[in-house]
């Protein structure tokens, strides 16, 4: 499972070029309170962040007879919802007028005010049927009371926080636990009204192929495992529109975690980026973070160009790494600055990756899990 916390590289990752000559990139513009129209029926309001490598959430508002859906409404808490009701304003709604909050993906600049705007306005809630949390107690304990399971205070989030991240690392190692800000921020949220760090229950989840109607129009779900597991992208046929979330950004590289049940999670991130070069007549994608983008093809292809450069750059460390850990790789693949969980986590997908291909090997070191060539 990948953590709430710092879901992305804080940079573009391998190159080796000095933060001098670092262009901003554009997920890192702080948010604007201008709201544009980028396609029929559907407006980009940007909600503000405060996370690495991030400024901004791109919040979609798509219009209709019956008023809006919402798309990624952004952080829990009061002052992010405060600029939601600012950019609602803005485009002429009020927070009465939202019929359907859309969920890209399991994290919290994505979900935290679902559970807040279901609370004022019973919207229905959107999701992939997969869509679950870092809070989800299933994830936590073997109980079977579903009374049980609703984490939805403060303090019981905390303790889920606690339990998750007290345990080892599949790797070996302990984990370092999210930052004391997103901590302070989780028990303020929980103390405002409508409990607005409670997570959001799906109310018409979606599976893959499935399509709801939005903004006068059909799209269609598409499940894309990556970035998370519950990832959900939606395709608008008509006018070629994809709600992209964070599976494929205009100029960062979304993170990819090894902190996920599945056995090969890499393999399932360029089987979905595959799937995004397959879309026929797409003529803009709207990212999560970022500006709007048209060649969602050719940035799919870059991604999955940019982990298969990553792989190879674990091939060529073997000989220096003939029994690495996950640490000494992440050390090779990764700049000293970007050193810690997610480095590490990213850098456990491309070693079971290459695992799975069959062109190394793992073994345990009292806990800890070391890789070696197979040839």
């Amino acid at each position: 499972m990948s953590q709430p916390h710092q879901h992305h590289h804080p940079d573009g990752t391998s190159e080796a070029t000095g933060d001098a000559a670092r262009p901003r990139k554009q997920e890192q513009e702080d948010a604007s309170t201008e709201i544009t129209e980028v396609a029929p029926g559907i407006l980009r309001s940007q909600l503000p962040i405060s996370m690495p490598g991030l400024g901004h959430v791109n919040c979609y508002l798509l219009e209709d007879e019956r008023g809006l859906a919402v798309v990624d409404p952004g952080l829990p808490g009061e002052d992010s919802w405060i600029a939601l009701v600012d950019r609602l304003g803005r485009a002429g709604y009020r927070v009465e007028d939202v019929h359907t909050i859309v969920v890209t993906h399991s994290h919290p600049d994505h979900y935290g005010g679902a559970a807040r705007l279901r609370y004022e306005t019973d919207a229905d809630i959107v999701t992939h049927e997969t869509f679950r949390t870092i809070w989800d107690a299933a994830d936590f304990d073997d109980e079977e009371d579903s009374e049980t399971l609703a984490i939805n205070s403060a303090e019981d989030q905390a303790a889920a926080f606690e339990r998750y991240f007290s345990r080892p690392n599949p790797w070996g190692g302990e984990r370092s636990g999210p930052p004391p800000e997103f901590l302070e921020r989780m028990r303020r949220a929980g103390e405002s009204i409508g409990g607005t760090f409670a997570i959001p229950a799906p109310t018409a989840p979606l599976t893959d192929g499935q399509t709801i109607e939005l903004a006068r129009r059909e799209w269609r779900a598409i499940h894309t495992p990556g970035h998370t597991y519950d990832h959900l992208c939606l395709f608008d046929p008509e006018h070629g529109v994809v709600l992209t979330g964070d599976h494929v950004l205009p100029s960062i590289t979304p993170h990819i975690s090894g902190m996920t049940p599945q056995e090969d999670p890499l393999a399932e991130f360029f089987s979905s980026l595959h799937r995004m070069e397959t879309l026929e007549h797409v003529s803009i994608a709207l990212p999560a973070h970022g500006h709007p983008f048209e060649d969602l093809a050719g940035r799919a292809r870059h991604i999955i160009e940019h982990h298969e450069d990553r792989l190879d750059i674990v091939r060529g460390a073997w000989e220096q790494l003939p029994n690495g850990t996950v640490n000494d790789f992440m050390r090779v693949l990764f700049r000293e600055r970007s050193w810690g969980d997610m480095a590490e986590s990213e850098t456990y997908a491309h070693l079971e990756h290459l695992r799975e291909l069959g062109e190394i090997t793992r073994s345990d070191d009292r806990g800890t899990a070391r890789y070696s060539p197979t040839s």
